[in-house]
């Protein structure tokens, strides 16, 4: 294989393993908008902005995908959102 087209197969791979893990998060009756941005800041490191954004998509969707990385990375943060009473599940 040429050198320049190996090297972009392993970048592909690369983009393709990382857009694999996100944590969705979906829309319930229970939590608050306070509660549900509190969590995205504590648990995934959202700015304000950010969080409140997240919030929003999941309200008006039903879902917001509101990190993505590695599993071993999204596996702590998404049982501590699942602890906290938000409906999260890694896709």
């Amino acid at each position: 294989m040429e050198p320049e087209r190996e090297e972009a197969s392993q970048v592909d791979v690369l983009v393709e393993e990382y857009l694999e893990n996100v944590i969705v998060l979906y829309n319930d009756d229970v939590n608050t908008f306070d509660d549900v941005i509190e969590a995205l800041i504590e648990v995934c490191d959202h700015k304000l902005e950010q969080a409140q954004q997240c919030a929003m998509i999941t309200h008006y969707k039903g879902k917001c995908e509101v990190l993505s990385g590695s599993l071993d990375d999204l596996r702590p943060k998404c049982d501590a959102l699942q602890r906290r009473g938000l409906s999260a599940e890694i896709h």
